[in-house]
């Protein structure tokens, strides 16, 4: 089966459990299907391990086929981040810029190295020579909250208005400087050349400061050209051009894609959507982006729910699980905190917003997608051929499956409270 007819039977399913849950479970679509495909992972393999029937190695095949690494990172991300941009109201970023700036780069940096320092005193605790290099390049991989997962469950929940903004703020910003810090250590941990900290420096100011330009100049582009047309549908169409060639081409000259997609996101949707679309294109834009992100997030979180196929599963890798779902929750509160310290001498905040920043901090397919791109081979355990890669998989894999189903389910009656806070004292 090709790749094509794999995507349209994975989009099938996808849409099947959505419909389902709209008559039945009621659940959060996206968590509904991660959790669908989880029960229909787990029941394969159950399956075949009594002997009912074998479908386990023909669908990790399949899925196999796929590439999820390439199909979100150089792919559908630029849509996602694309769409996430034009929803968020440059007034509320304006009134939160500091606490986001302070989220997205302050708080992600103290998460990598505190979860990067931690895994590896773990590690050599319990006889797992596990390198600090590698234990960093998780910390920056699991640090970012996920703008796919965080968008999806998060923002349609109505949270009070700063707490909103903060959250998809920092979900769309540091999830770009999640990726620059990822390249940057994945570089020094296997990149041919001996790393450094000027080269280490360059890369990190091409990659981030070159998205944030490439994306303004792309925004600019696109606005012009939306501008000077009248016909609404060719002005929808105009935006399809910004995650598509738009996102490759950031690519193409080395500077950072996500980025560059949220920043002209939001020029799109704060700038050209008042003074460049015609009345009819402004009606259908959100619609339209609605629609392919509804889609494309359908596909990616069956995928996530069903990626366990792919994945072999030690003892050791039970234990590093473990460890790593507590380790990444204890680290997003520290680091939602220690930023607390210092905006609370500035603003009043609701006094649930640490709460929230820190259970809200969902992990999704970002992550997954960036430990799929380990190389594999670099062993660790040698006696059970247990290398980083997989190691780095099955961590970030409990750490996001767990976020999805557990957090985003249980965020809703956090979010309540503030609302009643905030009606109390309004």
């Amino acid at each position: 089966m090709s790749v094509y007819s794999t995507l349209c039977f994975l989009a099938a399913a996808a849409m099947l459990i959505a419909f389902v849950n709209s008559k039945i479970g009621k659940m959060q679509t996206t968590i509904a299907i991660t959790a669908g495909a989880l029960v229909l992972s787990i029941g394969i393999v159950i399956a075949g391990q009594n002997g009912w029937f074998n479908l386990q190695d023909i669908a990790a095949e399949q899925l196999g086929k796929i590439n999820f690494e390439s199909f979100l990172l150089k792919g559908i991300l630029g849509f996602l981040l694309f769409a996430g941009g034009l929803g968020i109201k440059l007034p509320n970023l304006e009134d939160q810029k500091w606490e986001i700036t302070v989220l997205a780069l302050g708080a992600t940096l103290f998460s990598t190295f505190f979860i990067g320092g931690a895994l590896w005193a773990v590690c050599q605790a319990i006889g797992i020579q596990f390198d600090f290099i590698y234990c960093l390049i998780f910390g920056a991989l699991i640090s970012p909250t996920d703008p796919i997962a965080v968008l999806a469950i998060v923002k349609k929940m109505d949270a009070p208005r700063r707490i909103s903004t903060q959250i998809e703020g920092e979900s769309l910003f540091n999830d770009g400087f999640g990726l620059v810090l990822f390249v940057t250590l994945f570089t020094i941990a296997f990149g041919s050349e001996a790393p450094t900290v000027l080269g280490v420096g360059q890369l990190f100011l091409q990659e981030a400061i070159g998205g944030i330009a490439y994306g303004f100049a792309l925004g600019l582009l696109f606005h012009y050209l939306i501008s000077a047309t009248d016909d609404h549908s060719m002005e929808l169409l105009l935006t399809l051009g910004i995650p598509t060639a738009g996102y490759v081409f950031a690519d193409v000259l080395h500077v950072s894609g996500p980025l560059a997609m949220v920043v002209a996101g939001i020029m799109i949707g704060n700038w050209t959507r008042y003074i460049g679309f015609s009345k009819e294109s402004e009606d259908h834009l959100d619609h339209f982006w609605e629609l392919v992100d509804e889609f494309l997030n359908g596909v990616l979180f069956l995928l996530i729910g069903m990626s366990m196929l792919q994945f072999s599963f030690h003892s050791e890798d039970w234990i590093l699980m473990s460890i790593a779902v507590p380790l990444v929750l204890l680290s997003r509160y520290l680091s939602v905190r220690l930023s607390y310290v210092g905006f609370n001498h500035y603003r009043d905040y609701n006094p649930y917003s640490v709460r929230i920043l820190t259970w809200g901090g969902l992990r999704g397919g970002l992550a997954l997608a960036m430990a799929m791109a380990i190389p594999a081979g670099v062993i660790v355990i040698p006696e059970k051929n247990i290398d980083v890669r997989e190691i780095m998989l099955v961590m970030t894999y409990a750490v996001v499956v767990f976020s999805i189903l557990v957090q985003g389910s249980t965020i809703t009656s956090l979010i309540q409270k503030a609302k009643n806070w905030e009606s109390q004292n309004s």
